[in-house]
């Protein structure tokens, strides 16, 4: 672990940390301060830090920003009834270049998930997924990404990457990691025709804004199969945030974010989180609440993991089979927490990417579904793009 890619809290932050509760959030974590250095990371489950690097904005305007009102923020909050051991590293400064913050994030997550520790990461722009993505290249052949965003971010890949087109990065950049990119609450209006075409036709996953908030739960199982979470804060709709923040009148309400959080923390597979497209204004209470809050329910949610996806043993499951056409699906409902799967078969005949019969995470409304005769959607996706 390179401590030097660290700049410690400042004492700014730590001196109001010190009037706080002896129960507060802030209280409980290890600190990286100029005192104390850089805490152990042994034993530590969450490390939280930020990167302040926001020169790929497309409206970058030479700024910068800090987050010391995030840090107070979340520091008063109170925890819950937590196991979890979580380290505050402090910040990742923008470098010479951005490819040199991209070069000292990736490395930084990529150290840390091999010793399974989860990071989690406050930005500036959301193109640091694209640091965050590479850091998985040594470490597992296929990622699974989420965006909860307004946008698909596709961009043009020929061009030189900003916030809105780092997507494309990801797709087409050797080596090529993605298995699938999973965009969760967009805005049609905010996205051309041949992105919503591009996505279906490489069979990626998007979830309109009306869809989502009209039943948060169809997240979950996306959620579930996710290695990445990137969250674009442009996202939440501008009455919720404060005046430097605000981007659209429409987007997910603060209850609605802190759901998916959850959701993602709850989550066996996801091994690095992220929170982007953070602006710091005057009045900042509202947007460094909102954040803090949307931390606090990802820890909650890695503390409330349980390990339901042993499908050796037969008494951990139970199994059902649909016919739909000619297909046969069949499905796991686990004993443990009643959450569902449904199995990919594995293709002889075809280059598989997966190489086994693999379980997709589901709902039980894709049971349902599948015994009317229907096709449950992210099926369908994965099915074809295992055949590709």
């Amino acid at each position: 672990m390179n401590f030097n890619f660290f700049t410690p809290v400042s004492d700014l932050v730590l001196a109001h940390n010190e009037l706080l509760s002896p129960q507060a959030l802030g209280k409980k974590i290890k600190i990286h301060s100029a005192k104390k250095g850089f805490p152990d990371l042994k034993g530590v489950n969450i490390a939280v830090f930020g990167v302040l690097e926001n020169r790929n904005d497309v409206n970058y305007i030479g700024e910068t920003f800090q987050l010391n009102e995030v840090r107070k923020t979340f520091y008063s909050l109170f925890p819950g009834s937590w196991n979890t051991i979580i380290a505050d590293l402090g910040d990742i400064e923008r470098g010479e270049t951005v490819e040199d913050t991209y070069f000292a994030l990736k490395t930084t997550v990529s150290d840390l998930i091999k010793q399974n520790v989860i990071p989690v990461i406050i930005g500036g722009t959301q193109d640091l997924t694209y640091a965050t993505y590479r850091a998985y290249d040594n470490i597992q052949p296929m990622v699974n990404l989420v965006s909860v965003d307004c946008r698909f971010d596709l961009g043009d890949s020929s061009k030189p990457i900003k916030n809105n087109s780092f997507v494309g990065k990801i797709i087409l950049d050797e080596p090529y990691n993605l298995f699938n990119y999973a965009t969760i609450g967009y805005q049609t209006y905010f996205n051309s025709q041949e992105e919503k075409d591009l996505m279906d036709n490489l069979y990626f996953e998007s979830y309109r804004l009306g869809e989502v908030s009209n039943n948060i739960t169809i997240v979950e199982p996306v959620m579930r199969d996710a290695n990445m979470v990137s969250i674009d804060l442009s996202s939440v709709r501008g009455s919720e945030l404060s005046l430097k923040q605000k981007f659209s009148p429409n987007g997910l309400d603060g209850k609605e974010i802190c759901a998916m959080s959850r959701y993602a923390g709850i989550s066996n597979k996801v091994s690095s989180f992220g929170i982007y497209e953070y602006k710091a204004s005057k009045d900042d209470e509202m947007t460094s609440m909102l954040i803090s809050q949307i931390l606090w329910y990802f820890i909650e949610g890695v503390n409330c993991r349980v390990n339901d996806e042993d499908f050796s043993d037969d008494n951990s499951y139970q199994k059902f089979i649909a016919l739909v056409e000619d297909q046969e699906l069949v499905f796991f409902k686990s004993v443990k927490t009643g959450r569902w799967w449904i199995e990919i078969p594995f293709l002889s005949n075809v280059n598989n990417k997966l190489k086994r019969h693999t379980l997709l995470p589901c709902m039980h409304q894709d049971y349902i579904d599948a015994c009317q005769n229907k096709v449950p959607e992210r099926w369908y996706k994965a099915f074809q793009k295992n055949s590709i």
